[in-house]
């Protein structure tokens, strides 16, 4: 039975495939056609595949002035994503800061959102605690922290436990 080159030269330098700029352009162009990424994260997922940084940043810009790449397009999807699963502003703003979307960016995604921040605090206490009161101050006290946990300021749910 024969042996695999793979075996046999095992221990001789594996040579890397030379990166062509339009890998790097289809592999970006793959994870965008999934979802919105923020330059950040693209970034950080074509580094795990391809080694020349310089052309990625290159691919990256370039995806960018085609408007196939745009933060502020990211942001607003995500916006939306996160506000129909109940989370407020302070946290939104936190985590697109953390996935490199400028501030700039985040507040044009949280006016366009358009969100009444009162009425989804209200929603998202409710779903979570029901309509009654709260006990005692321990309850009171761990339903502000759920409503700060999720991102909302005190003027959102002041009202639904200060009654």
């Amino acid at each position: 039975m024969p042996v695999p080159d793979s075996v046999v030269n095992a221990s001789a330098p594996v040579e890397e495939a030379e990166t062509l700029p339009g890998d790097i352009r289809a592999a970006a162009m793959d994870l965008l056609a999934r979802r919105e990424h923020s330059v950040q994260e693209l970034r950080a997922k074509l580094k795990r595949r391809f080694a020349d940084e310089s052309m990625i940043d290159e691919q990256l810009a370039r995806l960018a002035r085609d408007n196939l790449q745009s933060d502020e397009r990211f942001a607003g999807s995500y916006v939306r994503q996160r506000v129909g699963r109940g989370y407020g502003p302070l946290r939104l703003r936190a985590e697109l800061r953390e996935r490199g979307v400028s501030d700039a960016d985040s507040d044009i995604a949280l006016e366009v959102a358009a969100v009444d921040w009162c009425e989804l605090a209200s929603t998202v206490l409710r779903k979570k605690y029901g309509d009654g009161e709260p006990r005692d101050m321990k309850d009171k006290a761990r339903r502000i922290r759920f409503m700060q946990h999720r991102g909302f300021a005190t003027d959102h749910y002041r009202g639904l436990l200060w009654e």
